[in-house]
């Protein structure tokens, strides 16, 4: 699997903008757009909240003047920037589908003006941690609005990873991000880049306790703060929940499972049962139960007994 949350970007919004994916087998892509704006702090400010206000959150928005980046969500999840094409839900298609708003506008390519620097490497860093090629399959970008020469062709989307404009995306309409240089992205960010040292996951010899991590969760918020009940099993829970980008890193690894892991620890079963109950004793009241607690492990290397 590859970098899932990008170190080197600001948060933005709660993390949660989709999905998993509906054809995981299918190769992963990259998907450009601008965002018909202006450029600079005001700007990202303003799109970057007006994005998460209508529900079209990209995964990252980018700067090309400053280099300044932010992620809205998780990249093995899908984001909310493109229109379907018809049954085929074009966010969620392929293994990845990673999708960015760039500060400008169509008509005025950001390639001949930008001044990308180490957070632009660090995003191509992730795009190429998923295996997504330097390539693009769809063809010619789009200079115009109905540019007769852009190909939004399904068979190609379908089945070719690399990355597109979005005027290349079936079920789209858009002529973004327009007439940018296409060799100028991959020349920005030469693949010699070296990856960066991530932390390993918890070894899947590591077994833990639902009877502790529920006893926690039960007891540790009535505590002062920071109060722990049983703090080495809790540990392998943060840890895992932070991964999943639920989970501020300042309550990460303290042992404690209180108020903000509860609230982490709801945000995960919402994602496995969306639409349960947050109610004491629903299926998402943010205390763990051996299904929700057995899918987390499985993901981050650990495993549960009673």
């Amino acid at each position: 699997m590859g970098e899932i949350w990008l170190k080197e970007a600001e948060r933005l919004g709660d993390g949660s903008i989709g999905g998993a994916m509906d054809t995981p087998s299918a190769p992963g892509r990259v998907v450009w757009h601008t965002t018909e704006s202006g450029t600079g702090n005001a700007a990202f400010k303003s799109v970057g909240e007006y994005l998460i206000e209508i529900g079209a959150e990209p995964h990252f928005l980018y700067d090309p003047t400053t280099d300044r980046i932010g992620q809205f969500g998780p990249l093995n999840e899908s984001a909310r920037a493109l229109k379907n094409d018809g049954l085929t839900r074009t966010n969620r298609t392929g293994r990845v589908c990673t999708q960015i708003e760039v500060l400008g506008k169509a008509a005025s390519p950001f390639t001949k003006t930008w001044k990308p620097g180490p957070n632009f490497k660090a995003l191509m860093r992730a795009i190429r941690s998923w295996g997504v090629p330097d390539t693009w399959p769809g063809g010619a970008l789009a200079d115009r609005y109905g540019d007769p020469d852009v190909s939004r062709s399904r068979s190609v989307w379908a089945t070719k990873g690399g990355h597109y404009g979005h005027s290349q995306v079936p079920g789209n309409d858009h002529w973004d991000p327009g007439a940018i240089d296409k060799n100028a992205i991959f020349a920005a960010a030469p693949k010699s880049t070296p990856a960066p040292t991530t932390p390993a996951t918890p070894s899947t010899t590591v077994t833990i306790s639902l009877a502790q991590v529920k006893a926690a969760a039960e007891r540790d918020p009535r505590l002062p703060q920071g109060g722990t009940t049983h703090p080495a099993a809790v540990k392998v829970v943060e840890k895992a929940l932070k991964a999943e980008g639920l989970l501020a890193a300042t309550y990460a690894a303290d042992g404690s499972f209180g108020t903000s892991t509860v609230a982490a620890y709801k945000r995960w079963q919402l994602k496995l049962y969306p639409g349960a109950s947050t109610k004491p004793g629903g299926t998402a009241d943010g205390i763990p139960g051996m299904d929700s607690l057995s899918k987390l492990g499985a993901k981050h290397g650990f495993k549960v007994k009673a």
